[in-house]
């Protein structure tokens, strides 16, 4: 323990020292987030320390990795699968449409506009799932740098706040029933990728027509659904990076390729759904989902840590050109399917 602590202590304080003021502003300005605050602050910290960057290093390294893994882990603590399979047997069309055109958009982009691998794997998932806790799953799966997994989370934040912003005025324009919240809440969910934006989203639904919490109530359940979807998503790309990574005459070894944190949240969400049919409260999990979301702050406040600003800024275009397309396919397909299925 002492080891340890001395190889990765000061720089895991340094993140600590981060990620606490990120985490309160973005309790303040819950559209923005902690984890774009933890990621900025973390790049402008970052030139202040090249001199100490020896000693830091381990620490900021072993937090954006570890603890990356951890949230996810915690994240399960949140979901009731029998809740999610109730919805998700409504929403289950929607959802599978949204994420593939999302993914055969990044694919598509990714070869045809020359986008490098990763950033387009991290963005296709990250629209398609749930922001940044998808990008927290997939990125130690594909192997993605601190510098690729700041790219993706700063392009997908970008079109989360312009969905939360103007998704309520297009659901006015497009005439959603604004007598109950299950049309936009369904929306919301499934053509807004990151929780704290689908939640400013329907709340700003709710709060326009006077629907209490019906819309947001509505939404995060779906949202809830949708993030089941990290497991068979991070999976595949398992199997698809080794099979990548090997040749023909090479065996292909699980042990050393499975992302192992994957079980731990699939009995994570096993473990609430069985507590919560024996009659225990939600709100005894609810400590453990807030120290998911601040660990996943802390993760962004290493990778901020780690990050090239200059390089981030020369190969920023075409992320952000792939970001527009996978949200405006997402937002699309979701009102397509909505139709289709009856729900508008």
């Amino acid at each position: 323990m002492n080891d340890w602590l001395c190889k990765n202590g000061l720089g895991l304080l340094v993140c600590l020292l981060i990620a606490f003021p990120a985490w309160f502003v973005g309790k303040y300005f819950p559209l923005i987030g902690g984890a774009v605050v933890a990621i900025v602050a973390g790049m402008c910290v970052a030139p202040w320390l090249r001199g100490r960057r020896e000693r830091l290093n381990p620490g900021i390294r072993w937090v954006s990795k570890k603890i990356l893994q951890w949230a996810v882990i915690l994240l399960g603590f949140g979901l009731n699968l029998s809740v999610v399979l109730k919805t998700g047997l409504q929403t289950l069309p929607i959802i599978l449409v949204t994420i593939s055109v999302s993914l055969l958009l990044a694919v598509a982009l990714c070869y045809w506009g020359k986008i490098p691998k990763k950033i387009a794997t991290l963005i296709g998932v990250g629209s398609s799932i749930c922001g940044g806790s998808a990008v927290a799953a997939t990125a130690p799966v594909i192997d993605a740098d601190d510098g690729e997994v700041a790219q993706a989370i700063s392009v997908i934040f970008f079109f989360n706040v312009l969905a939360a912003l103007s998704f309520p005025a297009l659901g006015l324009f497009l005439g959603m029933d604004t007598t109950c919240g299950e049309v936009f809440g369904f929306f919301a969910g499934t053509a807004v990728n990151d929780t704290s934006s689908v939640t400013a989203c329907a709340a700003t639904w709710d709060s326009m027509h006077g629907l209490g919490s019906a819309t947001l109530d509505q939404a995060v359940m779906v949202k809830l659904t949708r993030t089941l979807a990290i497991l068979p998503i991070v999976l595949g790309l398992t199997f698809l990076q080794a099979r990548s990574s090997t040749t023909e005459t090479k065996k292909v070894s699980l042990r050393k390729i499975f992302p192992f944190f994957v079980i731990w949240f699939v009995l994570a969400s096993l473990v609430t759904t069985i507590c919560l049919q024996l009659g225990v409260s939600a709100a005894y999990f609810a400590p453990i989902k807030t120290l998911s979301k601040f660990f996943i702050v802390l993760a962004m406040a290493a990778i901020g840590l780690n990050t090239d600003v200059v390089q981030l800024i020369k190969t920023g275009g075409k992320p952000l050109l792939l970001g527009a397309v996978c949200w405006t396919g997402i937002t699309l397909s979701a009102l397509l399917m909505q139709w289709l299925c009856g729900i508008w």
